[in-house]
C-alpha cells in the first residue's frame, strides 16, 4: 500500500538536517554494551501530560539502513509534534530490548514501539504491556507470535516480497548461464533474514542458479567482508553474490576487489535496502540490483500511534512501498535520495 502523508511538511523541513547526522547516528546511540537509554524531552516526560510519551527500542545501529530508520523516528517523534521520546539501542541484543521494555512499562509511557531483533520470545514481555494496558507498535519487524492480541499494528516492509523480487531479477537476468551463488544472511533469527532467503529461494526455484553457500554477515559490512573473503578462499566459481543488505554487499565488494576481481562484472551483485551508499556503488556498475527497504518510517509510526491513543481502529499490519533499482535507475535517482 501506499506510505501515508502524515506530517511530510514537518519531515521536509527536518530532513536536510537529518541527511547531515546519518553517519553520526551511531555515536549518538548509548554506549556500547550499556543497552541504555536516551530520553527526548527530560521533565516533559512526567509534566507535558499533552504529549504522547512513547518509548522506543530500536535494534542497533548495525547499517546505514539502521542509521536512516533511527534519524526517521527521532525527527518526527518530538515535542513539536505532539510527542516526548524515550529512545534506547538494544546493540542487537534481545535481552537488552526485553530490560528496555520492561523500563517503559515501569515509566508508564503511553506507548511502547520496537524493531525486534529476532521473531521469537516475546511472548511474555509483550503480556507485561498488555497486563499494563500499555498498547505496542511493531516497527520494520514482525514477532512470531500465535497472539496478535499483545500489539496493535506492525509498520514495515513486505520481506518476502523484497527477497522474491531480487530472485526474479535474478532468474529473468541470469537463467540458463549456470551461475554459481553464495548468499550473504542478515541477523540469524531476523524476521528479514529469515523471509528474504526464503523469497529468493522461492523465485529461484526451478532455475539452474546454484546457490554453493550461504552464512550470515549479520547486516554489517565488516562481517559482510569476513564472510565473503572465506567464500573466495572456499570456492574458485563464484558468479553471484545475494546479500540481505547492502551493508553487506559493500563488505562483499571490498573482499571481490581484495582479491583482485571486479564486483558487478567478474562477480554480480544482489543486496536489498537502497540506502546511499549502495545506491551509488550500483550507479558505479559494482552492485548489480538493489531491491529497496524504505527506513522512513517515523510519520507512519506517529500516526499509529495518536490512533491507538484517541482509540481509533488501526490496521494490524501496513506494508510500506517498496521499488527496485538497476543502474539507469540508481543514476536517476541518487540526486533527490533522502537516504
Amino acid at each position: 500500500m501506499a506510505r501515508k502523508m502524515w506530517m511530510r511538511g514537518t519531515v521536509a523541513a527536518v530532513s536536510a538536517v537529518a541527511m547531515l547526522t546519518l553517519a553520526a547516528c551511531s555515536s549518538e546511540q548509548a554506549p556500547s554494551g550499556s543497552g541504555e537509554e536516551t530520553a527526548a524531552g527530560g521533565d516533559e516526560m512526567s509534566e507535558g501530560d499533552d504529549l504522547i510519551t512513547i518509548g522506543f527500542s530500536q535494534v542497533g545501529a548495525e547499517s546505514g539502513w539502521r542509521a536512516a530508520n533511527t534519524q526517521s523516528i527521532q525527527d518526527t517523534l518530538t515535542e513539536e509534534n505532539g510527542f516526548s521520546l524515550s529512545f534506547s539501542d538494544a546493540q542487537q541484543k534481545q535481552e537488552n530490548q526485553i530490560q528496555a521494555i520492561r523500563s517503559y512499562i515501569s515509566q508508564g509511557v503511553d506507548v511502547i514501539a520496537f524493531s525486534p531483533v529476532v521473531e521469537t520470545g516475546w511472548d511474555p514481555v509483550l503480556q507485561e504491556a498488555q497486563s499494563a494496558g500499555i498498547p505496542v507498535i511493531l516497527t520494520d519487524r514482525a514477532v512470531d507470535s500465535e497472539d496478535d492480541s499483545l500489539y496493535e499494528s506492525f509498520i514495515g516492509s513486505d520481506f518476502v516480497l523484497e527477497g522474491e523480487m531480487a530472485g526474479e531479477w535474478a532468474v529473468e537476468q541470469y537463467d540458463g548461464e549456470g551461475y554459481t551463488m553464495v548468499e550473504l544472511q542478515g541477523t540469524t533469527g531476523s524476521a528479514p533474514a529469515i523471509d528474504r532467503k526464503e523469497g529468493f529461494a522461492a523465485a529461484i526455484e526451478g532455475s539452474d542458479i546454484e546457490v554453493v553457500d550461504s552464512q550470515t554477515g549479520n547486516f554489517t559490512r565488516t562481517e559482510g567482508k569476513q564472510v565473503m573473503e572465506g567464500f573466495l578462499q572456499k570456492y574458485d566459481d563464484i558468479d553471484l553474490v545475494f546479500a540481505h543488505n547492502d551493508d553487506m554487499g559493500l563488505g562483499a565488494i571490498e573482499a571481490i576487489e581484495a582479491a583482485g576481481m571486479v564486483p558487478g562484472e567478474d562477480i554480480k551483485i544482489i543486496t536489498i535496502d537502497a540506502v546511499k551508499d549502495g545506491m551509488q556503488a550500483l550507479a558505479d556498475g559494482k552492485i548489480n540490483y538493489i531491491v529497496e527497504c524504505n527506513p522512513l518510517l517515523g510519520p507512519d509510526l506517529a500516526e499509529i500511534a495518536q490512533k491507538v491513543i484517541a482509540g481509533e481502529p488501526v490496521e494490524k499490519r501496513i506494508v510500506v512501498e517498496d521499488l527496485a533499482f538497476d543502474q539507469e535507475a540508481a543514476i536517476e535517482a541518487l540526486p533527490d535520495r533522502q537516504y
